[in-house]
């Protein structure tokens, strides 16, 4: 017995160790003999559990190369990616923004800003190309902001000042009320998955200031939900001051303050004049959402009232605005059209219940490439006619 034990042992020793490596798991136990009280394993089995046991191996061995293969391919883009951006960032740090006025309509500038501006100098380009037509200055955002911390204390004790204060610029005490309760409820809500404006996060009391300070210079505007998710965006860019200046000639554009006003009529006309292009650059879509009874306003509100940020990845997101600063309201919705064109194929499978779930919630993971790809294929002329004109006409 110990004479046939040992020689059925020494084949299959010999065998593992020759292999490279053993994977430490259960399919190394084919290659074991069988315990002494059952018969010996025949000669064609052991031989077919030595080869099944080779194979294993390869394959384990082909996985773990194509995994490291892709592991040292992202590494590479990752670091090409970084070696692109830290150049960027010196172009436009070092030529471009000491030469603003001269250099910002070029065509180099234009298409350095089309793939998107390095983190470092994104909120000083978001800044002089949003401008500061309201001359605001960082000393009018304090007084604003003094206002709005007094009267959040107001309500605690409010008096009779405070009461005529609110009605001489047209609100009670419940309606300025509900906003700051709105105010609260909507920095819970501005990216969460980031836990920095919530509260006790880092940025949840510079970002109640702005909006605070918001309401106070603009009370005819007041805070209207999804104001928290731009003016975050330009924390995470810009300080406190130049935040808030930028915030609110951001939303003292044609287009923002239409929607943040609720302007209906003129609400409706970038409906229309959306689907114009819509009809023209994506026909069949177009003809399915109408079949659907699925109109624009459903999921195009929340996209304007946000400026993507809360729609699609942050990273995205700020790339899309990088864009929007330079082309202006025009560029929300050729994006727009871009992220239909994109998901075309899987739309026009859907039915209006879907469509509006999908649309309301893009997939969380998206390409950067492929969803400019799709908006660069969006035509924005309509019989000769650029998106001003046709909007103008409707």
């Amino acid at each position: 017995k110990s004479g046939q034990s040992s020689s059925s042992i020494s084949p299959n020793k010999n065998v593992r160790r020759n292999l490279d490596f053993e994977p430490l798991s259960t399919t190394a136990l084919i290659l074991e003999n069988r315990p002494a009280n059952l018969p010996a394993k025949p000669e064609e089995e052991a031989q077919k559990h030595r080869q099944e046991y080779e194979e294993m191996v390869a394959q384990a061995k082909k996985r773990e190369l194509k995994e490291a293969q892709k592991r040292k391919k992202q590494l590479e883009d990752r670091c090409k990616l970084e070696e692109s951006i830290g150049n960027a960032a010196l172009t436009w740090s070092q030529e471009i923004l000491p030469n603003w006025q001269s250099m910002c309509s070029s065509k180099r500038v234009r298409d350095l800003w089309w793939q998107g501006l390095p983190p470092s100098v994104r909120g000083k380009v978001w800044s002089l190309a949003i401008g500061n037509e309201l001359n605001i200055t960082d000393e009018l955002y304090n007084i604003c902001l003094v206002r709005a911390k007094e009267k959040w204390n107001a309500f605690v004790a409010p008096t009779a000042a405070a009461e005529t204060e609110s009605e001489d610029a047209g609100l009670s005490h419940a309606d300025r009320e509900a906003s700051l309760e709105l105010i609260k409820l909507d920095i819970s809500r501005t990216f969460p998955n980031l836990c920095i404006f919530q509260q006790g996060g880092p940025y949840h009391d510079v970002l109640h200031s702005i909006l605070g300070a918001y309401t106070c210079y603009r009370p005819d505007v007041g805070y209207v939900q999804g104001m928290s998710f731009i003016a975050a965006v330009l924390i995470l860019n810009m300080d406190t001051a130049e935040a808030f200046i930028a915030f609110a000639n951001l939303l003292n554009k044609p287009c923002q303050m239409a929607f943040y006003r609720m302007d209906h009529s003129l609400m409706l006309t970038y409906f229309a004049a959306f689907e114009v292009f819509f009809e023209e650059n994506l026909p069949k879509l177009f003809a399915h959402f109408k079949n659907n009874n699925l109109s624009s306003d459903i999921y195009l509100i929340d996209w304007i009232f946000t400026l993507y940020s809360k729609s699609l990845p942050l990273d995205i997101a700020c790339r899309v605005w990088d864009v929007f600063c330079r082309d202006g309201e025009e560029f929300l919705f050729r994006t727009a059209l871009g992220i239909l064109r994109l998901y075309e194929d899987i739309l026009t499978h859907m039915d209006f219940i879907h469509i509006a779930q999908f649309l309301t919630r893009l997939p969380e993971y998206i390409s950067a490439e492929k969803i400019f790809s799709s908006i660069t294929s969006i035509n924005m002329n309509s019989k000769n006619k650029k998106w001003a004109q046709v909007r103008i006409f409707l």
